[in-house]
Parts: structure tokens; sequence; C-alpha cells
């Protein structure tokens, strides 16, 4: 398997630095600042990238669950809440809500949920984030 790498650079202070991020295939370079992270600011943040990464492991993991049990998976669609919190200590990422809508013939609810469960718990993007509370809402769409 590859190794996939990352790149920042920040410069300046917390308050006033800004930054650029990008990844090594060049598909994504956005630049980050204080404003973007905590505020409203142009720009991305670590947070909203955690929870792209998140989504898109989550409804690929999904994705071969409700195949290899026999579902042909039209679409799935998933959206993941970064909720990131002020401690005494500094801020920290309390909790990731993962919601998803599947698009899939012939399977209830029920079984629909089963398997995006199994997902949540077992994507490895959901398993390196183990120590964060991560919720999750599943609907099959009609």
């Amino acid at each position: 398997m590859p190794t996939r790498k990352a790149f920042v650079r920040w410069q300046g202070n917390l308050a006033d630095g800004e930054g650029i991020m990008n990844v090594e295939s060049g598909a994504f370079e956005e630049d980050y600042s204080f404003s973007s992270r905590f505020e409203k600011g142009k720009g991305t943040n670590p947070e909203e990238l955690i929870g792209a990464a998140h989504a898109g492991c989550f409804s690929m993991s999904l994705s071969k669950i409700l195949a290899d049990n026999g579902y042909d998976p039209a679409k799935i669609e998933t959206s993941a809440e970064v909720n990131l919190v002020k401690e005494n200590a500094g801020f920290k990422i309390a909790k990731i809500q993962l919601k998803t809508t599947g698009k899939v013939a012939n399977i209830d609810e029920a079984t629909f949920e089963k398997f995006a469960g199994e997902a949540k718990e077992n994507c490895p993007v959901s398993k390196a984030l183990q120590a964060i509370t991560i919720e999750l809402i599943a609907h099959l769409q009609s």
C-alpha cells in the first residue's frame, strides 16, 4: 500500500500568521489562517480536511460492505461535522457526526443502518480517530 503525503507551511504566530496546505497528488492546495480555523475566514482548516477524509473513507467502506453482502449501492452521500471546542488547555476535537444517505435497491432501512454502523466502526479513518466520539445518522434515499 502506498504512503500518502501532505505538506504544510505556516509563517508567523497563531493569531497573525498564515499558511498553505497541499497534498502530494496535487489535487488540493489551499491557504489557511487563524480566521479560517476559528472564525469564518476564507481558506481551509484542519478540521474540515479531517471531515472530508472521514466522510470519504466511510462512504467507500459502506459501499464495500454493501457489495460484499449482495447489495448494489447506486449512491452514498456522506457529510461530516467536526466539532472543535475550547478547553482550559487549548482546543480539542470533541465529536464528529457522520450523516449518510444511501440509494441502494432491495435493502430495508434497518439493514442499511446496520451496515452503516459497521462502516463507521471499521473504516481506517474511524479507527484512527477512536479517541473522538463519532455519531452516525444513516438513512435510505427513497
